[in-house]
């Protein structure tokens, strides 16, 4: 295992790009293709499953910590800011979008929902990026949830202010 890549404690909570934030719940070893290989065991509440990563592959992966409270303000920041105009062809805007939220930085997942609700004030999001919107809306309140230590509901009204605010 390389020295510098990222380990995860059992308990940590972690952010899952695709599928959302979770926590640790043990490290397997398992064997395939005759090879032993070392897993997370990953729990994420928003789906209720558990689900298991390859800790050789976490970083590819996009799994990575929960952001520090600092970072949290300031993607809720990044939220009421006016963003870069998107391509108005929805397909290359989703494939863009989903780039970013396979990225999965916690400003990757700001831009992707603000500019999406930005774009869905103009004209209904076609259902594929109204999904989208509502994977990267629920990854990000989640995320900063954790983060500043409070309530989902709380943070969904402080988001939708600072979207509404320009």
């Amino acid at each position: 295992m390389a020295d510098n890549m990222k380990q995860y404690a059992v308990g940590e909570k972690v952010v899952y790009p695709s599928q959302g934030v979770g926590v640790i719940q043990g490290v397997v070893e398992r064997e395939f293709n005759g090879k032993k290989i070392l897993y997370y065991n990953i729990y994420l509440e928003v789906t209720d499953m558990t689900v298991m990563a390859p800790v050789m592959k976490a970083e590819e992966l996009g799994i990575r910590s929960i952001v520090s409270p600092e970072e949290a303000e300031r993607a809720l920041e990044r939220m009421g800011e006016v963003g870069e105009p998107n391509p108005s062809d929805w397909k290359m805007r989703y494939q863009m979008n989903l780039e970013l939220l396979r990225k999965g930085t916690v400003l990757d997942i700001a831009m992707i929902v603000r500019s999406l609700y930005n774009r869905s004030k103009v004209k209904e999001l076609p259902i594929m990026e109204r999904k989208l919107y509502d994977s990267a809306l629920k990854l990000f309140q989640d995320e900063l949830s954790v983060s500043l230590g409070r309530p989902k509901d709380e943070i969904e009204s402080l988001i939708h202010q600072k979207l509404e605010s320009h």
